[in-house]
């Protein structure tokens, strides 16, 4: 073994009280915990995504990684049962005169069993073929009991004409219908916790918004995505969403790294009272985060208005437009023309300057 480097911390009394700690001694990190009598010192650095162990919690005899609940005994570093040969290095720790004293130097090296990257993990690559029209729906009711929804009903008609006249594929995926966690803010905790595929999909076999991660970021040239109007917002399951796709637009921030690259998105509105360019306003900022480019005009809207509470008349004026119809009919074909110009035009970037958000405090400006 090389040579030891041992490092007093501090008085046993003091350290004792805390069950975990990370701490960084001469600039090492690590995972110093107290249970049943004994210290345990392991690396502070979690194999995952670098997680700090220390600042995570204790369960039985090891510990938590506080980003993603990854696993690791206190005193040996190996996994929990099942991932063994998954570890992270020990440290040796001692204790004389009433001290505590750990050796920086580590007792057994680090390990990190390699894992199948996730699918969504792979490089983007657009297939051949005709241009790929996605729609979401976000309007949320009863399965057992569905009404009908104008914010679907437009985006269905949308579909249907695309499909029949603008020679493209269609694909639709409805939110109400897929089992899926809110976003947990691991981001919260940390930039780099915040990772992609999302962690949640990562840790979480049953989460099923990776349907909507695959069509969003490989499939898809074109999404049309429709809100009913809630409160003046758009749809809570809406929110939902957006929120759990901040490990998209974070790749931006964190890695200089563009997921969403030549597509087009387009909006539509509709509610028993208004808000319309408000909701608007919202949805194109958030996609323009992602990386989505707009065609000209790039959402079609209805709503009665603010003392407009029936909605059975709202409903049935929606069920008999032409004009609606033929509002989304020309939203989805101004959004597959500049969705073909896109494609032809080969493919953009997949580097940018962190899209204008700041690097270790100073903003990256491009110099002329």
């Amino acid at each position: 073994m090389a040579d030891a480097r041992w490092h007093d911390l501090g008085p046993v009394e003091e350290l004792k009280k805390r069950p975990l700690a990370q701490i960084k001694p001469e600039g090492v990190p690590i995972a110093l915990s107290y249970s049943q009598g004994t210290f345990g010192a392991i690396s502070g650095t979690c194999n995952h995504v670098s997680g700090p162990l220390g600042n995570g919690r204790l369960e039985s005899d090891y510990v938590v990684c506080p980003w993603h609940n990854w696993k690791y005994h206190r005193r040996t570093g190996s996994g929990e049962p099942g991932f063994e040969q998954d570890r992270v290095p020990s440290h040796e720790v001692k204790v004389e005169n009433g001290r505590v004293l750990v050796n920086l130097t580590p007792a057994t090296p680090r390990y990190k069993t390699p894992h199948k990257p996730h699918p969504l993990a792979r490089p983007f690559s657009r297939e051949e073929g005709p241009v790929r029209v996605l729609g979401i729906s976000t309007t949320a009711m009863d399965a057992q009991n569905p009404r009908y929804s104008t914010s679907d009903a437009l985006l269905q008609s949308a579909l249907d004409f695309a499909g029949r006249r603008l020679d493209v594929q269609t694909r639709l995926i409805k939110l109400n219908s897929l089992n899926f966690r809110n976003c947990e803010g691991y981001y919260s905790k940390s930039e780099y916790a915040c990772t992609w595929p999302c962690s949640i999909t990562q840790m979480d076999p049953n989460d099923q918004l990776d349907q909507v991660y695959e069509a969003l970021v490989f499939w898809s040239d074109a999404v049309v995505l429709s809100t009913p109007i809630r409160w003046g917002s758009a749809s809570a399951l809406y929110y939902k969403m957006v929120e759990r796709m901040n490990c998209i637009q974070n790749q931006v921030t964190t890695h200089d790294r563009v997921l969403i690259r030549n597509k087009v998105a387009a909006f539509i509105i509709t509610g028993g009272q208004d808000n319309i360019q408000a909701v608007a306003g919202q949805m194109l900022g958030f996609f323009a985060e992602l990386g989505f480019l707009f065609p000209q005009f790039p959402y079609i809207a209805h709503s009665l208005g603010w003392s407009a509470e029936n909605m059975e008349k709202n409903v049935a004026y929606v069920q008999k437009s032409q004009e609606l119809r033929e509002g989304a009919a020309a939203l989805v074909t101004r959004a597959v023309e500049m969705a073909r110009l896109l494609c032809s035009g080969g493919v953009t970037p997949d580097r940018t300057a962190r899209a204008g958000r700041k690097a270790d405090g100073l903003l990256l400006l491009s110099k002329e």
